[in-house]
């Protein structure tokens, strides 16, 4: 007498099979007769990656950003950038390149003015930048507090149009200072 199994019989589910769900995506009936997807198993660099995820306090990542800006300002504040000889070579390769202002030209020179009070000289080497600090320094604020203490403060709403205008807005400034006329070259830093 021989016994017969599920697995001899055709079509019928394998006792040992992973339960599958009854409607996966993509298969409106089901998964096709006697397939099974496999299990991933994750590899040791993402089971690390996870692990570390887990066990790493929530305010750690704040605090690193926290540090790399420290470490922009205090940059800024060492270098002084305002006290350049005026036959300096320009430190930005499209500058150094081409003779033109970058989109991020002046942006050093206007952290430094901003963080000596001085809004007026800050403005007229990115004004730009001077405009979005405050944006950038709540949604930095609101991020930081949200991840390291769970704050919950209120949010600003930033759509994609508005994304898209400042950065239209941003490609504006940029060709409007590189302008050989009068009043734009005023702009040119």
């Amino acid at each position: 007498m021989s016994s017969v199994t599920s697995v001899d019989r055709p079509g019928a589910p394998d006792p040992h099979a992973p339960a599958t769900p009854a409607h996966p995506e993509g298969y409106p009936g089901g998964y096709p007769a006697g397939y099974y997807p496999p299990i991933a198993e994750p590899d040791r660099l993402t089971r690390f990656v996870t692990r570390l995820h887990e066990r790493t306090p929530r305010w750690v990542v704040p605090l690193a950003a926290v540090g790399c800006v420290a470490a922009g300002i205090g940059y800024a504040l060492v270098s002084d950038p305002t006290r350049s000889a005026p036959d300096a070579i320009p430190s930005c390769l499209l500058k150094l390149t081409t003779g033109l202002d970058c989109p991020g030209c002046g942006g050093t020179r206007a952290l430094w003015y901003v963080l000596h009070a001085d809004l007026p000289a800050a403005a007229r080497h990115h004004f730009l930048f001077v405009f979005a600090l405050p944006f950038l320094a709540y949604f930095f604020v609101a991020w930081a507090g949200k991840q390291a203490f769970g704050w919950r403060l209120p949010e600003l709403r930033v759509g994609p149009k508005l994304v898209g205008g400042f950065l239209a807005a941003w490609l504006a400034f940029t060709v409007i200072r590189n302008l050989p006329w009068p009043p734009f070259t005023a702009l040119y830093v």
